[in-house]
């Protein structure tokens, strides 16, 4: 004859916690202390964390690891979908760039310039980390209004500058950037860009991918292959 198999699933596994009640953590009266001084020592401790261990789930943790499960997969899904830039401001605008193409920040240290230069745009070069990297103005390059800086100053931002490199270019060398302020890290998706506005100044609006509303803030994001062209350009 046939027998359905046992549904372990519900049976429930009965394990005398002794250590509880009368070992270390209750009332340590356990004569097995004598010999072992400790739960942990002692044979019964474990015997019963392996029927522990052994027991099948039950449904409701089966269900409480599957709700587990999700979310942990939704959670990677999202952030996979999200991006991360580093906002910043020079003069009057705020802007960002990608993280993934900066190198580091760093205090300001001293331009020295560099002889024969055409271009506003390059400041001259730096020494960062013994190397001699070109330092590069994003307000010159990007036609910003240096008036209109008079009433973001006053936040107290400190002067940052920002090492960058072309990341679709590995052979590229990187640049610094100045920058007025430094604010913080950006995550959005890209269903959060807005289009730039026609408030924005040109340069600066042909540079950006779109806007960010940001801590009150609108922040241009800016493309780092156009910004890095731009750059090409100006040291030609």
């Amino acid at each position: 004859m046939l027998h359905d198999a046992p549904d372990h699933s519900s049976a429930a596994v009965r394990v005398d916690d002794c250590w509880n009640r009368i070992g270390t953590r209750g009332d340590n009266t356990c004569p097995r202390l004598a010999d072992y001084f400790r739960c942990l020592n002692c044979p019964v401790f474990a015997q019963g964390a392996a029927q522990l261990l052994d027991r099948p789930l039950s449904d409701a943790d089966l269900v409480a690891r599957a709700e587990s499960s999700a979310s942990q997969a939704a959670t990677r899904e999202a952030s996979a979908q999200t991006q991360s830039a580093l906002a910043f401001r020079v003069a009057g605008e705020w802007l960002a760039l990608p993280t993934r193409v900066l190198r580091e920040i760093d205090d300001i240290r001293a331009i020295h310039s560099l002889p024969h230069q055409r271009s506003r745009a390059v400041l001259g070069v730096v020494n960062v980390r013994g190397a001699l990297t070109v330092a590069v103005s994003l307000g010159e390059l990007l036609n910003m209004d240096r008036a209109a800086d008079t009433k973001q100053a006053a936040r107290n931002g400190y002067a940052r500058m920002l090492v960058a490199a072309h990341d679709g270019e590995p052979a590229a060398p990187p640049v610094a950037l100045p920058v007025d302020e430094v604010e913080g890290v950006i995550r959005y998706a890209d269903a959060e860009l807005l289009p730039v506005p026609a408030t924005l100044a040109h340069a600066t609006a042909s540079h950006a991918r779109g806007v960010l509303a940001w801590r009150g803030a609108s922040v241009g994001l800016i493309d780092p292959a156009r910004l890095f062209d731009s750059i090409a350009r100006s040291l030609r």
